[in-house]
């Protein structure tokens, strides 16, 4: 009995470190090329506090109703110290929509007021375990590294933007800007798959 109880148990800590590790994972920087042909990485902005980083595509349907709440949020956060960055790690061989071109002209037409990334060997998106478009994540500073306090999708309802009831990017900026915990850290994203050419992408968030 004493020794299902020790195995139970050290088995619960391994468990609980896993976890805590996993809740508090921290991403390197990166360095990509935007459409407007600048050279962007997180260190180019000193005086941040955080990011919200959106992983999205051309093709996508679900990806493209979020073009103008994205367009918002930068405005209202990058004043702040938390500007929006959106990323495109989307297999180019398997969807010629998201071609650095594709992305040039989606980026005029929709007026992105904000950086859109070309990921063409598809590591940022490995590094943030993005699996979704558009799957957003926010990131904070601490100790000199950034950490993923919020991953998921931007706001409870895709479809409707005037009905929605959590926006959850704007709930996690404010809980961090606040001192404080956020509230809901994870949620499920919903859109397109994001293929990886190496084989398929394990998320272990949602």
């Amino acid at each position: 009995m004493k020794r299902i109880v020790t195995i139970f148990f050290t088995m619960t800590v391994i468990v609980c470190v896993c976890f805590i590790s996993y809740g508090q994972k921290t991403v390197p920087d990166f360095n990509l090329r935007s459409t407007d042909n600048k050279w962007i990485s997180l260190k180019k902005y000193p005086k941040a506090k955080g990011f919200i980083i959106v992983f999205v595509c051309n093709h996508c349907p679900f990806a493209n109703r979020y073009s103008g709440r994205m367009n918002i949020l930068n405005s209202k956060y990058a004043p702040l110290g938390i500007p929006l960055i959106a990323v495109n790690s989307s297999d180019t061989l398997m969807f010629r929509d998201e071609t650095f071109a594709k992305m040039v002209e989606s980026a005029k037409k929709k007026k992105y007021n904000f950086p859109y990334l070309y990921d063409n060997t598809q590591i940022v998106g490995k590094n943030f375990s993005a699996y979704k478009t558009p799957q957003a994540f926010v990131i904070w500073k601490q100790n000199n590294k950034w950490v993923i306090e919020y991953n998921g999708t931007l706001d409870d309802n895709g479809a409707e933007p005037t009905k929605v009831v959590h926006a959850f990017i704007d709930e996690a900026v404010e809980n961090l800007l606040a001192g404080i915990k956020v509230s809901t850290p994870v949620t499920k994203s919903i859109g397109c798959e994001i293929h990886y050419r190496n084989g398929p992408f394990m998320n272990f968030e949602n």
